[in-house]
């Protein structure tokens, strides 16, 4: 995901309101994430769909390699012959 440009990814709300499909074209087009704001505080990011899944995959694979690392921590981990014979046994099954 692109980071945000200060100077033009912030939005007040009423000003998001008053553009929404130019706002969207603009996210879409960009990459880039959309702040929006309410009184002068940030309320509401705007993420194109593609973006927003790249950046659940990315979380949701960080989650995994912390795991894996608890588990090697604690020894509670198998090898990598291991877990490939285990893999290979469901698959012939």
């Amino acid at each position: 995901m692109s980071r945000i440009h200060l100077d033009q990814d912030i939005q007040p709300l009423s000003e998001f309101r008053a553009g929404v499909a130019s706002f969207l074209k603009k996210v879409n087009e960009t990459r880039r994430p959309l702040l929006i704001t309410q009184r002068g505080k940030g309320v509401a990011v705007v993420l194109d769909v593609v973006e927003y899944e790249t950046m659940q995959e990315k979380i949701e694979l960080l989650e995994e390699i912390r795991t894996a690392e608890t588990q090697l921590a604690e020894g509670s981990a198998i090898s990598n012959e291991d877990a490939r014979a285990q893999i290979l046994g469901r698959i012939k099954k």
